[in-house]
């Protein structure tokens, strides 16, 4: 059984801000005029975030899904308005523990079709400091660099 998957949007900032812990799949509820703008790649996640606000259903908020074109201004959706995720109960309270323990957060790393339904995948999140993020760069500017010294040569 092989599995279908076309990544539609990813959150680069994502990786930069957080330390990324635990990765889930969620599905979600979405429109008829939003699975068309999702498919054509009119989708954005960088601002948004998940919430468990009471430790029963999870809600997207904050992405933006641009309106479809060709559905007319009667039959579209709210660019930004919270969708419901699609996740097992026993997700929703392992993650809903982290959250109110813990202090983490949920953010959406990557939306994609697979096996033509639209998924997005969230992981759980711990906010970094300014210096871990310092370190970050220079990681990256480190295996820049060498990668340049190998081709050079």
């Amino acid at each position: 059984m092989t599995e279908n998957i076309k990544i539609i949007a990813t959150n680069r900032k994502a990786s930069f801000e957080y330390f990324l812990m635990e990765k889930f799949e969620a599905g979600l509820v979405l429109q008829g005029s939003e699975i068309k703008s999702i498919r054509a790649g009119q989708i954005s996640i960088q601002e948004s975030f998940v919430d468990v606000p009471n430790g029963r259903e999870a809600w997207l908020v904050e992405a933006h899904i641009a309106p479809y074109e060709q559905a007319g201004t009667h039959f579209n959706h709210e660019p930004k308005r919270k969708r419901k995720l699609l996740l097992h109960k026993k997700q929703i309270l392992e993650i809903w523990n982290e959250i109110r323990i813990k202090g983490m957060t949920v953010v959406p790393t990557r939306v994609y079709l697979k096996d033509g339904r639209a998924k997005i995948e969230i992981a759980l999140a711990k906010g970094k400091k300014a210096y871990d993020k310092r370190a970050t760069i220079a990681k990256r500017d480190e295996a820049r660099g060498q990668e340049r010294a190998t081709r050079v040569r």
